[in-house]
Parts: C-alpha cells; structure tokens; sequence
C-alpha cells in the first residue's frame, strides 16, 4: 500500500508537498485527489491536520466556476443539520451515498471498455445494417412474390 503523501502548509499560504520536494497549487491538490492519491495536509507550524479546509477551499472554488453540484437550497439542508441529532446519520449517508455513486460510475466505465473491447462500433454497424438490408430484400421479395401471384389470379 502506497504511504500517505505529506503536503505542508507554510503562514505565506504555500502548499510544500513533502514527496516532490515542491510546492504545489490548489490544482496540484486538486489533481491528487482526482488520482486517488492520499494525502494529508499539515500547518507547517504546528502540526494541525489542515486536510478538510484544504479540501473545502478546492470545492468552494469548483463551485465559484462552471456548473456548480451544490444548490442553495441543499446548502441550506446541510447548514441546517449542523449540531442537530442527525449530524452524525447524515455524514453517513453522504459518505455511502457518494461511495455508492462512484462504484455506479466504476462499473458503466467498465461496461463501456468492454463493449468497445469486444465490439468495434464500426462493425457493429455495420453488422447492424447488413441485417437491415437483409431483412429489406426479403420484404421486397415477398412484395414481388404476391405481385406476381396477383397476376396469375387476373
């Protein structure tokens, strides 16, 4: 198992990770948790586990561009449920609900490779409207069949 990587955080606002010998931005940050790279961040300092704040800032500033997940109002419910009796229920549900969803997002992933290992799209296709044509020709064929039985009839 991979050692958990140290980043420190210097009172200049610097993120210094330990691995690289470097100090790295918010999207360095950013980049390791989209990686699955764990990491804690410390005050340089002190010692105190800075990870979380870290975290939040890089969501804040998600949410400040683009298309943001949190909505006002679910924002409001999660302010609501701070100090409340189910404070301790809700992070559980968030956290298995966000597990869930990403084990979801796993498994369409490798459906997806499969299908595009198993099938090239273009001889799917093309399979597709070999079938197509086939079945075309043998409705046309039976079109010309009662045509020609019409006749006989006449």
């Amino acid at each position: 198992m991979a050692e958990m990587r140290l980043i420190k955080k210097y009172p200049n606002r610097r993120l210094y990770d330990t691995a690289i010998s470097s100090y790295i931005t918010l999207a360095d940050v950013k980049g390791l948790v989209v990686d699955g790279v764990d990491f804690k961040v410390t005050d340089a300092k002190t010692g105190a586990d800075l990870t979380r704040s870290i975290l939040l800032q890089i969501i804040s500033e998600e949410e400040e561009g683009g298309e943001p997940i949190f909505s006002s109002e679910l924002l409001a419910q999660v302010i609501r449920a701070y100090g409340g009796n189910m404070q301790t229920m809700l992070t559980s549900y968030l956290e298995k609900s966000m597990e869930l969803w990403g084990d979801q997002q796993r498994e369409l992933r490798e459906r997806a490779r499969q299908f595009m290992d198993v099938s090239n799209p273009m001889q799917v296709l093309s399979q597709i409207t070999e079938r197509n044509l086939s079945l075309w020709q043998k409705a046309m064929e039976s079109m010309v069949a009662e045509d020609k039985d019409k006749k006989k009839d006449e």
